[in-house]
């Protein structure tokens, strides 16, 4: 079956500004992630929403193992999606496994983007000898083994850790999103970004960036955001958000945004 990219995965461009600004979600949520800070930014941009192929909300049949094995295959949706649209400049926010699939992009098309502002980002999500990613191999494949034997109820551990902050309807949503992945889709794609490491690559980017990193997120330490910041080739700076979680778009969209015009303005 033949697909249109912009029609499988979703993208809608909304807003009445003369600027473009991409917002690309993370593992386990889709474009309705944004919803709580949308209104805030559609006066002022151009903004573009798309799914990953991952994401409960693509057709699953679209989604071809053999070719999402590595992050490279989202920059090259992502940047078919921009050449689509004739988009030529953007700004960038990135959730996550987004956040580095922004990165892979910008190494490619550094001109395409004006700002990578990287939320809740990890080059690595397991530890080494001289870096702290946050897991043990151990830890993962415990992770990996309980999704695969009963993804409901991981999903049910998984959200309220996740998402951190007491924000119930947060928790509602996120598990919601969790579920409407196919879980073998879902543990495919978990392995391919936990057995990831950009490291290496960290400083061929040439883009300012914005790391935004909350208090405390289960996935990501806090550690991480400074390790970007002086890893990243381009000027970067980390804002810390004073609330916790790895999902601040949704448990807190007005601090979030507040941050997100700040580095977009600068």
């Amino acid at each position: 079956m033949g697909y249109n990219l912009l029609e499988a995965l979703n993208v809608r461009v909304i807003g009445s500004g003369d600027r473009y600004l991409v917002l690309a979600h993370g593992l386990g949520t889709d474009q309705s992630v944004w919803q709580r800070i949308l209104p805030l930014f559609t006066p002022s941009f151009r903004i573009i929403l798309y799914d990953l192929a991952c994401a409960g909300s693509v057709d699953p049949d679209y989604f071809d193992f053999s070719r999402y094995t590595s992050l490279h295959s989202y920059v090259d949706d992502l940047l078919n999606i921009l050449k689509a649209l004739g988009v030529d400049r953007c700004a960038y926010v990135g959730h996550s496994v987004s956040a580095m699939i922004g990165i892979l992009a910008s190494i490619r098309r550094p001109q395409l983007f004006s700002k990578l502002i990287l939320i809740g980002a990890s080059p690595r999500f397991l530890n080494d000898e001289d870096y702290h990613g946050g897991f043990e191999l151990g830890e993962i494949e415990k992770v990996f083994s309980a999704m695969e034997s009963n993804y409901e109820a991981w999903v049910n551990g998984f959200a309220p850790l996740a998402v951190g902050a007491d924000v119930p309807t947060a928790v509602r949503e996120f598990s919601r999103t969790l579920f409407n992945m196919r879980p073998d889709i879902s543990l495919f794609v978990s392995r391919t970004v936990f057995n990831s490491d950009l490291r290496g690559v960290l400083g061929l980017v040439r883009v300012p960036c914005c790391v935004i990193q909350t208090a405390r997120d289960v996935s990501v330490p806090a550690s991480v955001a400074e390790y970007l910041r002086t890893h990243l080739g381009g000027r970067t700076t980390v804002e810390m958000l004073r609330t916790e979680g790895h999902l601040p778009h949704l448990t807190a969209p007005a601090l979030l945004a507040q941050v997100l015009r700040r580095a977009l303005a600068r």
